[in-house]
């Protein structure tokens, strides 16, 4: 190559086609997410957190921060004893897009008396690093994980 070739544009979405016609949430817009609550199905979660977040035009970084600190926040709820004896709990992920982040909630069914592991351990201490802001808690038979990412 000589540098003076032309590189080939992409195809164009045709008009009235999902890929033409989706945008991004607006602020304030909300994307929710169910997925059976089994590590099998955090590959759907982190996809859908990436795909999100490349569509609200966060950097390569920032998807990647993302990303990372949601599989971590679900992990986590995933390894508390299920409140659900029947094998039918469910994972909750709720994207809202706010002018300056996007404000993840993941939420689980657990057991009266679950307790989610020591703020200081690894597991919080990677979910922090990842996240712009972390706040948590457990009551009413579910625990859940809010996780903060600035956008620029």
């Amino acid at each position: 190559m000589t540098g003076n070739e032309q590189v080939p544009q992409a195809p164009r979405a045709e008009p009235g086609t999902a890929a033409q016609e989706w945008e991004p949430p607006a602020v304030g817009g909300v994307v929710e997410l169910t997925v059976p609550a089994v590590a099998s199905f955090l590959p759907v979660v982190r996809a859908a957190t990436a795909g999100l977040a490349a569509r609200l035009s966060l950097t390569l970084d920032e998807i990647e921060d993302l990303r990372i600190a949601v599989d971590e926040a679900c992990a986590m709820l995933l390894s508390l004893p299920a409140g659900d004896p029947a094998g039918t709990a469910t994972l909750r992920c709720r994207y809202e897009v706010l002018a300056d982040a996007l404000a993840v909630r993941v939420c689980a069914p657990v057991e009266d008396g679950a307790a989610l592991p020591a703020e200081q351990s690894f597991a919080w201490r990677v979910l922090t690093a990842h996240a712009t802001g972390v706040s948590h808690g457990i009551g009413d038979g579910f625990a859940w994980i809010d996780l903060r990412k600035a956008r620029h």
